[in-house]
C-alpha cells in the first residue's frame, strides 16, 4: 500500500491469473486485452486501437 490513505493490498494478482483474464475476454469475443500488473487503459491508447482495427479488418476477412 502506498500510502495509509491508500486501501491495504489483500492480495497480489499472479502473471498466471493475469493470462486467465486475458483467455476469458477473449472467449467472450474482445479482439483486443491488456490484462497485466499496472496495465493503464489510456497508456499507448492509439496503438491499442490500431491493433484493434486491424484484429477487426481480419476477422471481417475471415468472415
Amino acid at each position: 500500500q502506498p500510502t495509509r490513505k491508500h486501501a491495504a493490498i489483500a492480495r497480489f494478482v499472479t502473471p498466471e491469473e493475469f493470462k486467465s483474464y486475458e483467455r476469458i475476454a477473449r472467449t467472450k469475443g474482445f479482439l483486443l486485452v491488456s490484462s497485466s500488473p499496472l496495465t493503464r487503459s489510456s497508456y499507448h491508447a492509439d496503438e491499442d486501437f490500431a491493433r484493434l482495427r486491424d484484429a477487426r479488418n481480419a476477422a471481417v476477412a475471415r468472415g
